[in-house]
C-alpha cells in the first residue's frame, strides 16, 4: 500500500506580505499586492508597463546571515525565507539521523536572472577580471534548491523543476511521488522567482503577455475571467510546503494541515507560449490528478484556477474545467488568487497549492478580485466575495505554463480514518 502524504508546514514571501499567515489574511480581505514599481523607474527604461507585484519591506539580512546573502541571488533568498517559515510551522527537525530521508524539490521558472544581468553589466563595463566568482552558483536554476538543501542539511534527492509557471506545482507533485513511493520520509517543496526587473518586463511585455491598460490603477490590473482583462501582472515571491508520509508525521505528533491526494502532469506538445486551443494537455492532467486521487468531479469543493488574466488562458481554462467536471462545473466554487498576488511565475503553483491547503483547513474560499463582468466564454461558479465553504473536502490547484506544461494537484481534508 502506498504511503499517504500529508502537509505539515507552509511558508511564503509574497507581494502581500512576508509570511503565509499575513498573506492569507490579506487574501481573505481582498487586498491587492499590485503597485506602481518602486525598485526602479519604469519610464526611464521606456517600458509600457509600470506596475508589478513587488515584496514590500523585504530585507533578507533580517532572516539570513549577511555573508550568505551576498552569495545568493534574490530568488534563492526568497526561497530560503519561505522554507524557514514552513519548517518552523511543521516542527520538523532535520539532523544527521533523518537528513538522508528528507528531500528538496524546489522549482523556478527562470532562476538567477538578476545575477545574470548584473554580472553581464560588470563584464561589459569593468572587464573579465571583475566578474564575481559566485556568478554561476548564483544564477544556475538549481541554486535555490541546492541552497535550501545546504542551509537545512537535507541529504535526500534535491531537484529543481523548471517547467515555467507550473514549476512550483510540479515540485509539489514530484515530492508527493517520492514520499508515497517510500524513497524519502519528507520533502521540502515549493518554488521561487524574482524577475521584477526592466529586461524581464520588456521581454514579457513585447510578447503581449502583460497588461498595459491599468498603470494608473494597479489594484484593478489583474482581473482573471473578467471581460476587460488584458494580460497578467508580473510578481516576485516564493512559497514552500513541508510534505511528509503520514506515519512519519504522526510518529512525531506533527500538526497535519491537509493530505496531498493526487497529481497529474502532461505536455501540450503544441506551442512554446500558447496553450492548446482545445486545452488537450490541461484536460489530460486534470483527469490524471482526479484519477490519482481516486475522486470524481463531484468530490471537488474548490478549484484554485491558474487564472492569469490573459484573454487566451482564462477562456481555455474555463473550457477545460467544463470538460473535466461536466455538470459539476456549474456548482464548484472557482477563484484565481492571482487577482491579488499577480503572477509569481515559477512560485505561482506552490503558493496556490498552499492556498488550497488553507482553504481546506480554515473553510474559507478566497475571491477573484476585479471580476466586474464575467466574460461570456468564462462563465463558471466564480467566487466574487470571500465565502465559507459548505463542506470543505477536496481542493484542486491548476498550473499551466509556457511550453505546454500542465500540472494539477488535488488536496483533501485530513482524516486519520482510512
Amino acid at each position: 500500500m502506498e504511503e499517504r502524504v500529508v502537509v505539515t508546514g507552509l511558508g511564503a514571501v509574497t507581494p502581500l506580505a512576508v509570511g503565509i499567515g499575513k498573506t492569507w489574511d490579506k487574501i481573505l480581505l481582498g487586498e491587492s499586492g499590485i503597485r506602481t514599481i518602486q525598485s526602479f523607474d519604469p519610464l526611464a527604461f521606456g517600458l509600457d508597463v509600470t506596475i508589478a507585484g513587488e515584496i514590500p519591506d523585504f530585507n533578507p539580512t533580517s532572516y539570513i546571515e549577511k555573508k550568505q546573502v551576498r552569495r545568493l541571488d534574490r530568488t534563492s533568498q526568497l526561497g530560503i525565507v519561505a522554507v524557514q517559515e514552513a519548517l518552523a510551522q511543521s516542527g520538523l527537525h532535520i539532523d544527521q539521523e533523518n537528513g538522508t530521508k528528507i528531500g528538496v524539490i524546489f522549482g523556478t521558472g527562470i532562476g538567477g536572472f538578476i545575477t545574470t544581468l548584473d554580472q553581464y553589466d560588470v563584464f561589459k563595463e569593468k572587464g573579465v577580471r571583475r566578474v564575481s566568482p559566485f556568478t554561476i552558483p548564483m544564477l544556475m536554476p538549481n541554486a535555490t534548491a541546492a541552497n535550501i538543501a545546504a542551509t537545512f542539511s537535507c541529504l535526500g534527492p534535491c531537484l529543481a523543476p523548471t517547467s515555467a509557471c507550473a514549476s512550483g506545482s510540479d515540485a509539489v507533485g514530484i515530492g508527493f511521488d517520492l514520499i508515497r513511493s517510500r524513497r524519502v520520509h519528507a520533502c521540502i517543496v515549493g518554488g521561487a522567482d524574482a524577475v521584477v526587473i526592466p529586461f524581464a518586463i520588456a521581454g514579457f511585455g513585447n510578447m503581449g503577455a502583460l497588461t498595459t491598460l491599468w498603470n494608473s490603477d494597479p489594484i484593478h490590473a489583474s482581473r482573471p475571467f473578467d471581460r476587460n482583462r488584458s494580460g497578467f501582472v508580473i510578481s516576485e515571491g516564493s512559497a514552500a510546503l513541508i510534505l511528509e508520509n503520514e506515519t512519519f508525521a504522526r510518529a512525531r505528533r506533527a500538526n497535519i494541515l491537509a493530505e496531498v491526494a493526487g497529481y497529474g502532469s502532461s505536455s501540450d506538445g503544441y506551442h512554446i507560449t500558447a496553450p492548446h486551443p482545445q486545452g488537450d494537455g490541461a484536460i489530460r492532467a486534470s483527469r490524471a490528478a482526479l484519477s490519482d486521487a481516486g475522486l470524481g468531479p463531484s468530490a471537488i469543493t474548490y478549484i484554485n484556477a491558474h487564472g492569469t488574466s490573459t484573454p487566451l488562458n482564462d477562456r481555455i481554462e474555463t473550457s477545460v474545467i467544463r470538460e473535466v467536471y461536466g455538470s459539476h462545473a456549474k456548482t464548484i466554487p472557482v477563484s484565481s488568487t492571482k487577482s491579488m498576488t499577480g503572477h509569481l511565475l515559477g512560485a505561482a503553483g506552490a503558493l496556490e497549492a498552499a492556498f488550497c491547503v488553507l482553504a481546506l483547513q480554515t473553510g474559507f474560499l478566497p475571491r477573484t478580485m476585479n471580476l466586474d463582468e464575467v466574460e461570456t466564454d468564462c462563465d463558471l461558479r466564480h467566487i466574487r466575495e470571500t465565502e465559507k465553504a459548505k463542506q470543505p473536502y477536496a481542493a484542486v490547484s491548476n498550473a499551466f505554463g509556457f511550453g505546454g506544461h500542465n500540472s494539477v494537484l488535488v488536496f483533501k481534508t485530513y482524516s486519520n480514518v482510512r
